[in-house]
Formats: structure tokens, C-alpha cells, sequence
């Protein structure tokens, strides 16, 4: 008996390494991305269920200059339309609109852009975003300019994800 256990426990655990390279976390996805003085972490998304129109992308912006920066735009290939947008409660009720000027980045804080909160929306989507996918979201800067960043494309539903390496 403990000469088959051997080799199975062997197998597992080579299945186990080549899994983790195969499918690898979103952790792994995770990035830090500098565009001028504002570092750009964390960034991720949903998965949509098929047909949806819209689908939310989060990250956490830090700026890290001695100006205050803005971030005015952002687009990206799988949206027709993409928004910064803020969510708020007034009188009991759930209110999203559009950052018409933008998301203010004082100069040496962080925002988090997460749900529930500040966010980009992502309207008219043109394909379904699976688990596991990269959606690259190009933000524009008032001052930093332009950068491309990859999100990670989290469970449908997901109230967050662990970019921790753990």
C-alpha cells in the first residue's frame, strides 16, 4: 500500500505545479503602473453575465507628485463608452452619476475607486467578460496623460478581490 501511495502523492503534486502555472491567480494579474506621479494598483473587474450592457472595473489611484492631478477619461475596445462614475446615497436612495470634471488626486493621497463608491463604467459592452479575463482600460490623466492598465476580471458578483499573495 505505501509503495502506490508514493506515486500518487508524487502526481499531485506535480499536477498541483503545473496548475499553478496554468491557471495562475489574479494576484498574479495584479500590476502597479506609474503615469507620471499617480500609481495605479489593484485594478480589477467583474465578470458579466452574457448580454449584460455594463460592467463596473475598480482600482486604487495614489498620487504621488506634490500637484493635485485629475482623472478626466478612460476608454477601452470592449466598451462602446466608458465613464468615471460615483455612487451616493441621498434620502435612502442609491444615486450613480458621471464625474462630469473628473476624479479630483490630491497630491500625496490615495482613492480608491471600489463598488458602492467611485468607480469606471463600462457601457455598451460589445463581448461578455469571463473569470480569468484582462480587460485593458486606457485612463487619462489631466496631467500624467495617458496609460493602458489590465484588469483582472473577478467572479461574477465579486464584492472585491485579494491582491494579496497569499
Amino acid at each position: 500500500m505505501r509503495n502506490i501511495l508514493k506515486p500518487i502523492a508524487t502526481i499531485i503534486a506535480a499536477l498541483t505545479l503545473v496548475a499553478s502555472f496554468a491557471f495562475p491567480s489574479f494576484a498574479e494579474h495584479a500590476q502597479m503602473v506609474m503615469a507620471g506621479d499617480i500609481k495605479i494598483e489593484n485594478a480589477w473587474t467583474r465578470a458579466t453575465p452574457n448580454g449584460a450592457k455594463a460592467g463596473g472595473a475598480f482600482l486604487m489611484v495614489t498620487n504621488t507628485g506634490g500637484e493635485a492631478d485629475r482623472l478626466i477619461a478612460a476608454s477601452s475596445e470592449v466598451a462602446a463608452k466608458v465613464e468615471i462614475h460615483e455612487m451616493s446615497m441621498k434620502d435612502g436612495v442609491m444615486k450613480m452619476q458621471q464625474l462630469e470634471d473628473g476624479l479630483a488626486l490630491p497630491a500625496g493621497e490615495t482613492v480608491e475607486l471600489k463598488p458602492g463608491g467611485f468607480h469606471i463604467m463600462m457601457m455598451g459592452l460589445n463581448k461578455t467578460i469571463a473569470e480569468g479575463d484582462m480587460v485593458r482600460i486606457s485612463l487619462e490623466f489631466e496631467k500624467a496623460g495617458t496609460v493602458d492598465v489590465m484588469f483582472a476580471a473577478a467572479p461574477l458578483g465579486a464584492p472585491s478581490m485579494d491582491h494579496s499573495n497569499n
